[in-house]
């Protein structure tokens, strides 16, 4: 596994991520664009939570910043006990490996490698054995319902079984977030439909879900509704029956 794995501490009676007047700037030129405006976001193990809002609101940024794609200019971002806001990029990189799961809306994966390869790429970086990343890989693809696929190369898939392999290899790191940039957005209905009942299927086993999304449809399943409107926390919603 990699080094930084075990450093990593979460004790799932407190929040899993915590952000604190968390902001983001970008300079252009001379110009500071602000992107993200003092957030304060608590997350919990298990939640379900959709983020929405126009254009140019900061939804992918706060999305990147979760994922801990990037870091922020200002505010603190407690992921687990550990604050990531001044980690370096190597640090980054191992909590990014170890404990989140991403899904894009482009799919994300490697042409030139067939369904169960793409799904071991996370495993790779974690230490698995051949064997090992291979049976958990299988398992994976199992459980998203392409057993009879692993051997194929994408260009024999559907848009909507390219989004399941993506789902697997998500899963490959047994995440502790996993992180979903409008998962249905490539896909047609009926593909979109099966692809939140499998976002579904795991927030019921347990996994915490943040959906970033258009689509009030999807948004409806989410248990919490974060709105953002110019960089900042503008409503939230709780959609808990």
């Amino acid at each position: 596994m990699a080094e930084y794995y075990d450093t990593l501490e979460f004790d799932m009676d407190k929040p899993i991520l915590v952000m604190d007047k968390l902001c983001k700037n970008y300079q252009l030129g001379l110009t500071q664009l602000r992107v993200l405006r003092e957030i304060d976001l608590t997350i919990h193990s298990g939640e379900y939570v959709a983020i929405m809002g126009p254009s140019g609101s900061g939804k992918s940024t706060l999305l990147n910043m979760i994922g801990c794609l990037d870091r922020p200019s200002s505010g603190d971002y407690l992921l687990g006990e550990q604050s990531v806001a001044q980690m370096d990029d190597d640090e980054l990189s191992n909590i990014r490996g170890a404990r989140i799961g991403f899904i894009f809306q482009s799919f994300n994966l490697i042409a030139q490698l067939n369904v169960i390869e793409n799904i071991e790429i996370p495993m790779y970086y974690q230490g698995y054995s051949k064997q090992q990343s291979a049976d958990h890989a299988r398992e994976l693809a199992g459980l998203v319902r392409l057993a009879d696929r692993v051997d194929h190369r994408l260009s024999e898939l559907s848009g909507g079984q390219q989004q399941r392999v993506a789902i697997a290899r998500a899963l490959g790191n047994d995440p502790l977030i996993i992180l979903a940039d409008e998962p249905t957005g490539n896909l047609d209905s009926a593909s979109g439909a099966d692809i939140l009942a499998i976002l579904d299927r795991l927030h019921t086993e347990g996994k915490t879900l943040i959906v970033v999304t258009h689509d009030e449809h999807i948004a409806a399943k989410a248990e919490r509704v974060i709105r953002l409107f110019d960089g900042r926390i503008a409503k939230e919603e709780n959609n808990k029956r």
